[in-house]
């Protein structure tokens, strides 16, 4: 596996999700950017609500990425209008509420709950506000989606616990700590995961975690190694890294070595266990290209311009048929391919992550 890409085939997501339906057949769909098609110029205002600040990419990459690409786009004179909801469903309601009194021409929204955002996506398209779902597929009258092939990202962690365990799969068990509930990504993340796991280990425990948060994994993964025991636990399925670090300081309170443990987002921290060994693996996932495509079809959908030339793809959510979407490879990330991915993509340096108490474990594996 080690160095191999999981690159996403453009024509393979064209068949499985363009399957899904061309037709705009939603809350009102057809009336897509109305208010933009007015023509706007290059003077737009962008809101852009993100979802929580617990794992380190959206202030540290989403954000800065998205308002780089907007004044890009728009000569300097875009402006983004930005709020963080702080994994608070009811208080990003209230943002979106705001935005729409600010007037913005076009929102960002990467949603803490995918349903309970619903009515207030329905309220921005009554407001002739366009609405591009980032990162996670939020329901009501969406105009436009962004993210990652989130069942490949399942299977890629799945597949490389898989190569970790080795001839272990079949004599122990694993635990599997999934997303939130709330998050219809990881319902993709589990839904992919199971596709490679099922019949291959036995799943001794499943936790959904509640929020994504660290601590709630590592209360998941006591409870786990209570009820199975040290000695049948042989590796773990975690969905991100943040939820990884609580997972690995559980096994390690129990004495628990050499565990594989997956993780995702390629965070400083997870990228630092990776060196050390304490964690096996990262799905590492560009967050430029994605945040790229974000800010060109707001830009577009509030200039009243096609998206045609951006979105080549088509997703089905739960309420709103062929969504015009792009979706952005992503890769397993291991010690082996530190270099070329999050280095040579300046994610981080080497100076970042060797510092002090990892300098001899990145000299070990020839990260310099």
């Amino acid at each position: 596996m080690r160095r191999a890409a999981v690159a996403i085939a453009a024509g393979a997501m064209a068949v499985s999700l363009a399957a899904c339906g061309n037709a705009a057949e939603s809350d009102g769909k057809k009336d897509s950017g109305d208010a933009a098609a007015k023509g706007k110029g290059d003077a737009i205002k962008v809101g852009l609500l993100l979802p929580e600040n617990q794992t380190a990419r959206y202030e540290k990459f989403d954000k800065p990425l998205i308002e780089k690409k907007v004044k890009e786009l728009t000569n300097n004179k875009g402006e983004v209008v930005y709020a963080n909801a702080k994994q608070d469903a009811t208080l990003q309601n209230q943002q979106v509420d705001t935005m729409i009194t600010n007037k913005v021409d076009v929102l960002i929204l990467d949603a803490v709950d995918a349903a309970a955002i619903k009515n207030s996506v329905q309220k921005a398209k009554d407001a002739g506000i366009p609405v591009v779902a980032y990162d996670r597929l939020a329901q009501g009258p969406i105009d436009a989606y962004t993210s990652f092939d989130n069942v490949t990202v399942g299977k890629t962690q799945g597949e490389a616990l898989l190569e970790a365990l080795g001839d272990k799969a079949k004599d122990g068990q694993i635990v599997m700590m999934n997303g939130s509930s709330t998050d219809p990504n990881a319902a993709q993340f589990k839904q992919g995961a199971h596709e490679v796991l099922d019949g291959k280990v036995k799943i001794g425990r499943e936790y959904d975690t509640k929020e994504w948060k660290p601590e709630n994994a590592n209360a998941n993964m006591e409870g786990a190694i209570s009820a199975l025991g040290k000695k049948k636990i042989v590796g773990v399925y975690s969905a991100n890294d943040g939820m990884a670090g609580g997972i690995i300081t559980a096994l390690k309170a129990a004495g628990l070595k050499d565990i594989p443990v997956t993780g995702q987002d390629a965070e400083l921290a997870g990228v630092q266990r990776i060196v050390t060994g304490e964690q096996y693996m990262s799905v590492y996932k560009p967050y430029g290209p994605e945040a790229s495509a974000a800010a060109e079809m707001a830009v577009a959908l509030a200039q009243g311009k096609s998206l045609d030339s951006i979105a080549k793809d088509k997703v089905d959510s739960p309420t709103t048929k062929g969504v015009p979407s792009v979706l952005v490879p992503v890769v397993s990330l291991t010690q082996e391919n530190i270099n070329d991915t999050v280095i040579k993509d300046g994610v981080y340096t080497v100076q970042e992550i060797c510092t002090g108490k990892y300098k001899a474990a990145c000299d070990k594996i020839g990260l310099k």
